[in-house]
């Protein structure tokens, strides 16, 4: 078997209509009338697959799973989440992977923004 790829990220919502919005006016994601959008990867872009022990403190213990979405521009993201409100969980930290920050969504699911 050869894996080409993340195929999809599927969960329960509590508001439906609620969480569209948010991750379209957010993220800029065009949630389409199936409830989904398609993203396109880009030259550069990169799908990473990392397991946590249960008890691993880098994200939240009750959140069973992390999103992280790696954007083109962190310091464009970062100005685009101040004006619409939205604020950051952890502030932007560089590590040898990259630049980071988080948020949540309205359900406090702990995202995480990465630039390469």
């Amino acid at each position: 078997m050869i894996i080409k790829g993340l195929g999809g990220v599927f969960w329960r919502t509590k508001n439906l209509e609620e969480i569209k919005r948010w991750y379209s006016n957010v993220l800029n994601m065009e949630i389409e009338n199936w409830n989904g959008t398609i993203i396109t990867p880009q030259p550069g872009n990169e799908t990473i697959f990392s397991l946590f022990s249960e008890n691993d403190s880098y994200f939240p213990v009750e959140q069973q799973v992390m999103l992280n979405f790696q954007v083109e521009n962190l310091d464009d993201s970062i100005k685009h989440l101040e004006k619409i409100g939205v604020p950051l969980v952890m502030e932007k930290t560089i590590h040898e992977f990259g630049k980071f920050i988080w948020i949540e969504d309205p359900e406090g699911r702990r995202i995480e923004l990465w630039e390469k």
